[in-house]
């Protein structure tokens, strides 16, 4: 049954922390601007627990332990890298570990672990079942929070992606099909595998002890290849015998079949060409959803991370929108759903986005349209003729040889939709598309702007650094999309806590902050007024008026971050 946490608990008077800490512990501890406080009021505080009503019944079972408290734990193990155990250490025994996530007694029990993955667990469900990521929304809320209250600029944003291995062992073909048989048929009960006909039993029999890394290591290409025909065949011959059978472990027998065999018209099973397979095929039978890309000779298993963050000069600046998708996805697909995101979060309109080329795409053109889009280059090599539309046509200026010459416009061809321009040279005729007329438009728009503004863009590369910042050798210790994409909202909002906790740090550095807890209004003075730190906020403004009106203009009331 779900049950809103109490957000003001009461302090026990013999529990209570503050009370047993005395001197420079008791001073740290009660510290506003410490990173266990503000992470409480930053991140813990600003969690909606209605959005997670929809995992719990209304009316049955006993109540919920505090999401407040299980979601900051999630983001605390993210955060600092921890394994379940040393987080649950932590909660336990750090007593600024349990400010941060709201215990503020000795005698506060936090949730325990088994309560912890169900959560985790119902999260995942709820997500594959409705697609809904609470996570994301999370995110989204407290995001927003924190851009109204900081008011953030959200106009200008910038963006960047990086590919994230999966948790995952680089299988070959036959280690994959292999694989994926033996999870089958281990996951048959007793009943099942009664019915496999007794050869193919010994045959899955012996699959299932056989080591595959020796195998593949043992045998050249061509034994492994002659190893993957008969294999395909037993795999048939299961998928045809258990077709009745909608379980997860089938489904992906299917999948993975489909993917590396071919039936012939005489009904023979094939082994389909390496060329015929695609990079969003099956890597592993552990993570179905990690795909394969190679990106300048960097080979990766996994996903891609799309971070977009704001971009302004002086200000504070966050992190608005993380978007994970299987590593095969061009960088070019996450614009629009990225600066749709930011604006639903800033409550502003994109006016400027800074990208690389890789982002760039004629798909995008429409929604850019009233967009500035800062393209730091382009894809591709150069090219050697340089293309200008003027009032006479296409002018194509050769930039080794400095002729120009007006293209004509070429004969569409019966599935051509765009049209194509050519000139001779050399003898020769070269034609010019609207893809190569697009990218010489923008190629002039980058060497018109300066080079400050497109360094803009370079800085949400350290964001990207801080994002992977605990993994090791650039792989996740996750599997699947679902748990990816918790894995970078989590750290995101991590991210985005500390630039805020540096922000307060450097914005109100050498002033004194008086607040009430009541009202959360504060005060901020000079430090040669902190004994107006005993007084109400009222009379201490007053007093200031009256006496020392000369310095009441480095005097501000505000609300109070801490």
């Amino acid at each position: 049954m779900f049950k809103k946490s109490n957000k003001q608990p009461q302090l026990d008077a013999f529990a209570n922390v503050t009370a047993m800490l005395d001197g420079v512990a008791n001073k740290q501890y009660n510290d506003g601007g410490h990173w266990h406080n503000q992470f409480r009021e930053q991140i813990v505080m600003r969690i909606d627990e209605s959005i997670y009503s929809v995992l719990y019944s209304e009316s049955m079972g006993a109540p919920n332990a505090s999401i407040c408290t299980l979601i900051g734990m999630m983001i605390l193990k993210e955060s600092f890298g921890w394994s379940d155990s040393q987080l649950f250490e932590h909660c336990r025994f750090n007593l600024l570990v349990r400010s941060a996530i709201g215990l503020f007694n000795m005698n506060d029990s936090i949730p325990s672990e088994s309560t912890y993955y169900l959560l985790r667990k119902r999260i995942y469900e709820y997500q594959r079942q409705s697609g809904e990521d609470l996570i994301a929304n999370t995110f989204s809320n407290i995001t927003r929070g924190q851009v109204r209250e900081f008011e953030v600029n959200g106009r200008s944003i910038r963006m960047d992606s990086k590919l994230i291995g999966s948790n995952i062992a680089f299988f070959g073909r036959y280690e994959l099909i292999h694989q994926t048989l033996c999870m089958f048929y281990k996951s048959l009960d007793k009943v099942a595998k009664s019915r496999i006909h007794a050869t193919d039993m010994e045959q899955l029999q012996a699959l299932c002890n056989e080591e595959t890394g020796k195998t593949v290591y043992r045998s050249s290409r061509e034994e492994i290849t002659s190893r993957l025909q008969p294999i395909g065949i037993l795999t048939y011959k299961m998928l045809k015998l258990f077709d009745g059978i909608k379980t997860q472990p089938f489904e992906l027998l299917w999948r993975v079949f489909n993917e590396q065999y071919q039936i012939t018209e005489d009904l023979r099973v094939e082994l389909r060409p390496k060329e015929e397979i695609s990079s969003s095929s099956v890597q592993s039978p552990h993570d179905p959803d990690s795909a394969y890309r190679n990106k300048a000779g960097e080979q990766v298993k996994g996903y891609s991370v799309n971070i977009t963050e704001s971009n302004s000069e002086g200000n504070l600046n966050l992190i608005t929108n993380v978007i994970v998708d299987k590593a095969n996805t061009p960088d070019k697909e996450f614009v629009e759903p990225a600066i749709v995101a930011t604006t639903q979060v800033t409550g502003q309109k994109v006016e400027k986005v800074y990208a690389d080329g890789a982002y760039q795409s004629p798909d995008n053109d429409a929604f850019c349209e009233n967009i500035d889009m800062v393209f730091t280059g382009v894809q591709g090599a150069k090219s050697r003729f340089d293309l200008q539309i003027t009032d006479q046509g296409l002018l194509v200026t050769d930039t080794q040889t400095s002729e120009c010459q007006i293209a004509k416009l070429a004969t569409k061809n019966k599935n051509s939709k765009e049209d194509r321009y050519f000139i001779i040279s050399d003898h020769k005729k070269i034609y010019f598309g609207q893809s190569a007329i697009r990218a010489a438009m923008i190629r002039k728009t980058i060497n018109q702007r300066s080079i400050k503004e497109l360094h803009k863009r370079n800085n949400v590369e350290a964001t990207i650094f801080q994002l992977a910042y605990h993994l090791r050798n650039k792989k996740s210790k996750y599997r699947t999309l679902i748990k990816q994409q918790i894995w970078a909202t989590c750290r995101c909002l991590w991210i985005n806590f500390v630039r805020i906790l540096n922000y307060i740090k450097q914005t109100y550095q050498g002033t004194h902050i008086c607040w009430q807890k009541s009202k959360k209004w504060g005060c901020f003075i000079p430090k040669t007024f902190t004994f107006l730190k005993h007084f109400p906020i009222p009379l201490a403004f007053l007093f200031l008026i009256i006496f020392f009106p000369k310095n009441i203009e480095i005097v501000t009331i505000r609300k109070c971050h801490f």
